[in-house]
């Protein structure tokens, strides 16, 4: 559980940052920067949702969105044992397989892509857009990080799959409507 009764610390004054376990690093570490990337992109999902009615699709993102935070102290959690305990949160091969599953089952329904497909539609579909894009951004922070220290290669995995997710979804939402918005190659020369 989380006990904050204060927010300021005044310990990041000096530019360093503390990881789970105690250790300190620059806030301009790779690492550091993947964190910062994977809340924007809980941010980015949590605008979607703002935008999304009740039902199953938001039952996924609220979802989706408690595991960025999973993910975000999984990345913030140095070493090389990624297996997750009490006191470690880690990204496990299940909830990356049940990001498959939910994209299969949201697929199941959507005709085939015949173009590429412009970030559109109705808001919430263009919001999950966003978010697909910042997670998209978030992935390639964690992998340049993963290149210089050990992270969990399942983390890695989830936001690969994480961004697919949310395109899958932003389609679902604008079939239910009007559609895709389908990009027209060379449509203004």
């Amino acid at each position: 559980m989380v006990l904050l009764s204060k927010i300021y610390t005044r310990t990041g004054d000096a530019g360093t940052t503390g990881l789970v376990g105690g250790a300190r690093v620059a806030k301009s570490d790779r690492r550091i920067a993947a964190i910062g990337d994977v809340d924007e992109a809980n941010c980015a999902i949590g605008v979607a949702l703002c935008h999304l009615g009740d039902g199953p699709e938001r039952e996924m993102v609220v979802r989706i969105q408690n595991e960025m935070f999973d993910l975000g102290a999984d990345l913030a959690t140095p070493g090389e044992d990624f297996a997750p305990s009490d006191m470690t949160l880690r990204i496990v091969p299940g909830q990356v397989e049940r990001l498959e599953q939910e994209i299969d089952h949201m697929n199941e329904g959507l005709a085939p892509l015949r173009s590429f497909i412009l970030p559109g539609g109705l808001i919430g579909a263009a919001e999950l857009h966003r978010a697909r894009a910042t997670v998209r951004r978030a992935e390639r922070t964690a992998v340049a990080a993963a290149a210089a220290m050990p992270l969990n290669p399942q983390a890695l995995a989830y936001l690969n799959r994480l961004s697919d997710h949310l395109f899958v979804l932003a389609r679902l939402l604008n079939t239910a409507a009007a559609g895709d918005v389908l990009w027209q190659p060379g449509a203004t020369r």
